[in-house]
């Protein structure tokens, strides 16, 4: 299938490693220009390497999109190096574990920074640019909007403002033909996914309980099949799907885990 998406560019937020790394890497795959904002530049520069040269290619800004002026120097930046933008995947987050006993009303604030309001100020930046283009938005959620996890009120409660967002961008820029949808995975192994296990006693244990309760082929969910979903929604493919909540997730949410 010939997604179309030779020249795109796309900005990825977060997209030095991880669920980022991979829609980036396959954007490029697919002839695209993806534009990865991380503060971590050893991070991007390792990623950069890894670009086939008869691709697309990747762009690297090193900044952190908690700040909102930011957020807007990386659409300004962007445009003025590629001269378009044609779609935004909002990624950045991060398991912090702020829980409603264990955390603080100061900690709350701070794990929405880090997890929900750079969503907003990217989205905000970008819309005109993406109204030009008749673009996409694609974000990133969290089963945690939807299961609860316990111990992550911050966490959680931004993942699921995200999946809001999405259905309330979807109807105020369905008028510019602007797709907003969100992707939701639920275990996914990314260093994001080892450094939250590594905050229990036994982390092998904890990963291997986990996995036995995912129906489908009792494994985690690889960051490339959450790419291939992104890069879908990014695609004319997905021309008349907005305001969804995609779930990948090896049935994960929505399937008996008794079925175990």
């Amino acid at each position: 299938m010939d997604l179309q998406l030779k020249g795109r560019v796309v900005l990825v937020t977060g997209g030095a490693s991880g669920i980022g790394a991979a829609i980036a890497r396959s954007l490029a795959q697919e002839g695209a220009v993806a534009v990865i904002v991380d503060k971590c530049a050893e991070s991007s520069r390792a990623l950069l390497a890894q670009v086939p040269p008869d691709g697309g290619s990747i762009d690297a800004l090193t900044m952190d999109v908690t700040a909102p002026e930011n957020c807007r120097r990386a659409v300004e930046e962007t445009l003025v190096k590629f001269g378009r933008l044609d779609a935004l995947v909002n990624n950045i987050g991060v398991n912090d574990r702020v829980g409603l006993e264990k955390g603080s009303p100061e900690a709350f604030v701070a794990s929405l920074e880090r997890n929900l309001f750079h969503y907003y100020y990217m989205a905000h930046y970008a819309l005109p640019a993406l109204k030009e283009a008749h673009g996409t938005i694609v974000n990133i959620a969290s089963k945690t909007a939807v299961t609860g996890q316990g111990d992550t009120s911050g966490y959680a409660s931004a993942k699921g403002a995200i999946l809001a967002l999405t259905r309330e961008w979807a109807v105020e820029l369905s008028p510019y033909h602007i797709r907003v949808n969100a992707i939701v995975p639920a275990e996914v192994l990314t260093p994001g996914y080892h450094q939250w296990l590594e905050a229990f006693p036994d982390p092998e244990a904890k990963l291997s309980n986990i996995v036995s309760r995912i129906p489908l082929s009792k494994r985690m969910t690889a960051p490339e099949e959450i790419a291939a979903a992104a890069l879908f929604l990014i695609s004319c493919k997905s021309g008349h799907m907005t305001g969804q909540h995609v779930f990948v997730d090896g049935g994960y949410v929505h399937l008996d885990r008794a079925l175990t």
